[in-house]
């Protein structure tokens, strides 16, 4: 390592202490998830979320180190918006993989700067919200039968399509916002094909729903036969 590069810090490698003062952990993480939400990660800054919390940078640095920090606590405590895993089971897993790439699809929706954030280097230390949702996958992977050792590569191709188009989804939705028209009325001005009968919401749900149909079907093709692998779609 060069001798002026600097380490990545994870704020899961050491211990969190509870600090005797009005301003928590708890209360950061919620500020700045706030301000990611309304503002997107451009705009946070330690000084910009001091001053939104009525707080000194000083204060903030008690509960982490920089903004890194920040975005490592803001992402997995939106992973606790998740719900628990599923039981894995053989007979289900793919109903209950397809179950959690939904809700996973709808949180990137909610918080559309949590996609682009989960590649960056400084996140490779996950949090135990999403240590416990890659976990839950791991085990329906598991119990379906997949093959040793592809349990992750199974996990990571699901995780790989569910953030990539999500985030492509969110980012579309931000620029419909932008324009300050409806959707349908964005579609009408910039898609010929794109009649007053369509549902823009549905378009978008079935082709997130066909896609991931694909992604299982091309995974249930590794089970060996009668393994699972006719279980029921999820989309159209």
């Amino acid at each position: 390592m060069p001798a002026d590069a600097k380490p990545i810090t994870s704020v899961w490698t050491r211990p969190h202490r509870p600090q005797r003062e009005q301003l928590t952990r708890e209360q950061i993480v919620a500020a700045t998830i706030e301000l990611l939400d309304a503002q997107g990660v451009e705009a946070l800054s330690m000084r910009k979320l001091g001053t939104r919390l009525k707080a000194g940078a000083t204060s903030l640095y008690r509960h982490v180190a920089n903004r890194d920090e920040l975005i490592q606590l803001a992402v997995d405590d939106v992973f606790g918006e998740l719900g628990p895993p599923a039981a894995a089971t053989r007979r289900t897993w793919r109903t209950s993989v397809a179950r959690a790439a939904t809700e996973l699809r709808a949180l990137v929706l909610r918080h559309p700067w949590v996609g682009p954030e989960l590649g960056q280097v400084g996140l490779l230390h996950v949090g135990p919200n999403a240590v416990r949702m890659t976990s839950g996958l791991l085990a329906q992977f598991q119990a379906a039968g997949f093959p040793e050792g592809e349990e992750d590569q199974a996990a990571g191709a699901l995780m790989s399509y569910v953030v990539g188009i999500a985030t492509s989804e969110a980012a579309y939705l931000s620029l419909v916002t932008r324009s300050g028209v409806s959707e349908r009325d964005w579609l009408s001005d910039h898609s010929s094909n794109f009649g007053e009968e369509v549902d823009p919401r549905q378009v978008r749900e079935d082709r997130f729903a066909y896609g991931l149909d694909r992604i299982l079907d091309g995974l249930a093709s590794r089970l060996p036969p009668g393994e699972g692998s006719g279980a029921r779609r999820t989309g159209r």
